[in-house]
């Protein structure tokens, strides 16, 4: 019996909330992660390098996963490398063990840069056969999943509970997710046969980084993937580090920015039919930034908290609206959707060393000025998402 498109959809939300729900239990717990390993801001970029090498490692084997297997083997290995990840983790930060802390990140890393791609794929084929925009508020449930994650972090912070038994709840919650959702997602979707590998091996076209849009659109996915990794990565600590917060008043901090990118992508689709992906690509690049620049530039908890609405509301929507874009833009989706992903998964690879090293330099507020930089460009790119003509 075929698998209805509403069933598939909330699978998909659930298998989006997972790795949202488990990301923020880390990073509302890396101020107390830092005092637990005794880190300095270089050394925690270093640990956080985990995270990037396995997402690297994920992205870049998840295309050609997905087009040998289809999406369903790859979303069930990505989400279990996730649940696996988070008491790896957990124990790491316990036992005061920085190695094992970047080891189970980099598990967590492969598991939502392979998983991502697959599930991404998936969406957009949900998205094709509905006739509506339907990957902005698949993300959402990520934002969601980091919600509800950082609230239950602000919560652990402020009674000071074990930061071993925090993640360890997550895995079971997370195991339970990924067995309910994984039976909606059909077999086959993005596969390429053998018949059809040889056919497209007999009539080459030409190799996808040579099409200039798509890799204009990758460099999109590329800035607003650093506008939100570095949120999900260094938030809390720029506010303890940067502005004064507290720990807990930190993660709520980090908090806020999830919920605005949840408001942002569970409103964003509506917007994105009326005025067009390119122009909205462009606005939200711009809140993205204009967010940064504050943050980074003025001296005022109440203007940072401000700001990091405007950054959460912009980061919202680039990464899915451009995947999106990646995904239409000429034949074998799943291949572009990975190229693109690819592209984008480099600022995750050099995100976090490069602004743990120069924090250490300038301070964490000064090194926003390179995802600041970065962004702006992604505002000069954004034409390129826009409809194929």
């Amino acid at each position: 019996m075929p698998i209805s498109l509403r069933r598939r959809r909330w699978a998909l939300y659930a298998l989006f909330l997972l790795p949202g729900l488990s990301m923020s239990a880390w990073v509302t717990r890396t101020p107390a992660v830092r005092d637990l390993l005794d880190a300095s801001t270089a050394q925690m970029g270093l640990v956080l390098f985990g995270l990037s090498v396995g997402s690297m490692a994920g992205i870049l084997s998840s295309g050609p996963l997905v087009m040998r297997l289809g999406t369903r083997p790859v979303v069930a290995a990505g989400s279990a490398l996730i649940v696996i990840a988070m008491p790896t983790i957990a124990v790491g930060a316990a036992s005061g063990m920085p190695l094992l802390t970047a080891v189970g990140l980099a598990l967590f890393g492969a598991g939502m840069g392979g998983g991502e791609v697959a599930m991404n794929v998936e969406g957009a084929d949900v998205e094709r056969l509905g006739g509506r925009p339907f990957l902005p508020a698949l993300h959402g449930c990520f934002s969601l999943g980091t919600v509800i994650g950082a609230s239950l972090g602000i919560l652990a912070n402020a009674v000071q509970f074990s930061v071993v038994a925090d993640p360890l709840q997550i895995a079971v919650a997370g195991a339970a997710l990924l067995a309910w959702a994984l039976r909606a997602i059909p077999s086959g979707v993005g596969l390429i046969t053998a018949a059809q590998r040889a056919e497209q091996a007999a009539a080459p076209r030409p190799a996808l980084w040579k099409d200039t849009r798509l890799v204009l659109i990758g460099g999109i996915v590329l800035a607003m993937a650093l506008a939100e990794g570095t949120a999900n990565d260094w938030l809390p600590l720029i506010m303890v580090d940067g502005h004064g917060f507290g720990a807990t008043m930190g993660s709520t901090v980090f908090a806020l920015f999830a919920a605005s990118m949840t408001i942002g992508r569970f409103c964003g689709g509506p917007i994105v039919a009326r005025v067009g992906r390119a122009r909205v690509l462009m606005v939200s690049a711009l809140f993205a930034a204009v967010g940064l620049a504050l943050i980074s530039f003025v001296d005022s908890q109440p203007v940072a908290v401000a700001a990091v609405v405007l950054w959460g509301l912009g980061a919202s929507l680039g990464f899915p609206l451009a995947l999106s874009a990646a995904g239409d833009s000429g034949p074998n989706p799943a291949a572009r959707v990975a190229l693109a992903s690819t592209i984008g998964y480099l600022a995750f690879l050099v995100g976090p060393p490069t602004l743990g090293l120069l924090g250490e330099e300038v301070g964490l507020r000064g090194a926003l000025v390179v995802p600041l930089a970065v962004v702006l460009v992604g505002v000069a790119l954004a034409p390129a998402s826009g409809a194929r003509k």
